[in-house]
């Protein structure tokens, strides 16, 4: 079952700006640390942002300054504010989170990704 949900993805003009979201389905599972990837044709899936349950932040060195990871727990949701966004930034983005289930060893799961693409 769907467990995380990625979406706001789209088509932006370079320069342009997206926020992202990661939300959960179900109940039965509470999340912690989140992070975000992005993965572009050809290329390795690279990690992007983090924050964790307490609200520390870090950031690849390639999106400082640009992206802004967030998180609402009341909505148990995250998101990733894109700014000045440039078409090398075009691939489709993943979030990921710690999963806490009663009874079970954490586990981290995936989002099914949003494709953002940024082209003039």
């Amino acid at each position: 079952q769907v467990q995380l949900v990625e979406s706001g993805g789209g088509l932006v003009q370079p320069g342009g700006s997206l926020r992202l979201s990661c939300s959960t389905s179900g109940s039965s599972f509470s999340i912690r640390a989140m992070s975000w990837y992005r993965q572009a044709p050809g290329r390795q899936r690279e990690w992007l942002a983090a924050i964790t349950s307490g609200g520390a932040t870090n950031y690849a060195d390639s999106v400082k300054g640009r992206f802004t990871i967030s998180r609402d727990d009341a909505k148990n949701t995250g998101y990733l504010e894109m700014v000045n966004l440039k078409p090398e930034d075009t691939a489709v983005y993943y979030c990921k989170a710690l999963r806490i289930r009663l009874g079970r060893t954490p586990d981290d799961i995936w989002g099914q990704g949003t494709q953002v693409t940024v082209s003039s």
